[in-house]
This record gives structure tokens, sequence and C-alpha cells, in this order.
């Protein structure tokens, strides 16, 4: 299965290996990201995959919630399929 995942916050030192860490350690495969620095605001996309008989979304965003805590994030996932259904709107 495919997600969107978006990670907003305050830029500072480790945003990226802290995220990519914690998806790492549920097994979830990065496959495309995008970020950039807006001012002092860091924005990241990611396009993730993993495997649903494995893992579901709620599972991975509750992986994300220390990740969130500890470098004072937002990071939200959705299926890529409601993602793209929302945005052809």
């Amino acid at each position: 299965m495919f997600a969107i995942m978006t990670v907003t916050g305050k830029d500072h030192t480790g945003i990226i290996a802290a995220v990519s860490t914690a998806l790492a350690n549920v097994g979830v495969n990065i496959h495309n990201v995008s970020q950039t620095i807006m001012d002092e605001w860091f924005t990241m996309i990611l396009h993730v995959g993993f495997n649903e008989d494995e893992l579901d979304i709620a599972t991975i965003q509750n992986e994300m919630v220390p990740v969130e805590r500890d470098q004072d994030l937002v990071i939200r996932i959705q299926s890529e399929a409601l993602f793209s259904a929302v945005n052809e709107i």
C-alpha cells in the first residue's frame, strides 16, 4: 500500500533523521520525498510504501507520535488513494 505523509514544524537539525528512522523501524519504505524551508518553517511530503497485511495507517500514525512530541512537529499520514481522490476535485 502507498500513503502520503506530511511533516511540518519549526526548522531544526534532525527532523529528516528522526522521521526516516521511525519509519524504517516499523518497516515503511520512503519512495519519494520533497522538503523545503519557508522562512523558519520546515515542510516535507513523503510518498511511502508498506505491506498492508503487516501494517496499517493508524499504526504508522501512532508510531509517529513520539517523533511529533520529541521534534515538536505535526505529522499526518493518509492513503495515497484518499489523498489523490481529495486532490482531484
